[in-house]
């Protein structure tokens, strides 16, 4: 939904070609992202699922993309605004190419220019309603951080967005550790997704797991995890909330 503020020297119908608007909320939004360091590089995990609303209308939206040689970027939110962000990111590793000088972008300069993006459409109240999710390897060095929709960053051992952030979180720093095999962090992606599943109404059982190495990025074909819904719990939700009004 969004709003047009009227021009100075009219009202907006005389002259809709100055009009500014303004998104009030996001339309078709994805939901966690996650994120964790592993033995030899990045690992990442995103479903693939895209709620209009409260309904979960698209399931074949990829929410992780490569960004030049030895990045690769998450995002949780507004869909539409993710794609604009692709194509900032496009004109900027263009241009980098450009200079032709032997040197590329690496992970840390793609965030820090994200935080910059994020942080001037905040101050314009006009944000891009995504919370990003940025790794990568360069030089041997592992790299990620991520960047909320007011500008708000930072790095970490690993990162989660959304549901991500209050769900996955506890399990990662309990089970987290700096020499993970890519097998186990896989194993330890699946687990928090699992959660997500299980308790994030807008989660989808249908994902991909990406890599980044100094190789380059690897992302998953679509799958599905193994779930089980014969839980007590699960077949009476409210019994616990029963005479608390």
């Amino acid at each position: 939904m969004t709003f047009t503020i009227p021009t100075q020297n009219g009202n907006a119908a005389a002259n809709p070609d100055a009009d500014t608007q303004r998104t009030l909320y996001p339309y078709v939004t994805g939901t966690s992202v996650i994120a964790i360091k592993y033995k030899d590089g990045i690992l990442m995990a995103a479903d693939m699922g895209g709620s209009y609303g409260s309904t979960l209308r698209y399931k074949s939206i990829e929410r992780m993309k490569p960004i030049g040689k030895h990045s690769l970027l998450g995002a949780s939110g507004e869909i539409s605004d993710f794609q604009e962000i692709l194509r900032y990111l496009d004109e900027l590793i263009l241009y980098d190419n450009m200079w032709d000088d032997g040197n590329s972008l690496g992970p840390k300069e793609v965030h820090n220019y994200l935080t910059r993006v994020m942080y001037n459409r905040r101050n314009k109240f006009n944000p891009l309603w995504n919370t990003l999710v940025l790794g990568g390897v360069k030089n041997g060095e592992k790299y990620l951080g991520m960047v909320s929709m007011i500008g708000v960053s930072f790095e970490d051992n690993h990162v989660a967005t959304g549901f991500g952030n209050h769900l996955a979180r506890p399990i990662l720093r309990d089970e987290w550790h700096e020499d993970l095999s890519f097998e186990d962090g896989v194993k330890l992606l699946e687990k928090c997704m699992r959660v997500l599943l299980y308790r994030d109404r807008s989660a989808v059982n249908k994902l991909q797991i990406a890599k980044i190495t100094e190789e380059g990025v690897t992302i998953s074909q679509p799958y599905s995890l193994k779930t089980f819904w014969e839980f007590k719990s699960f077949h009476n939700p409210t019994v616990g909330a029963e005479g608390s009004w």
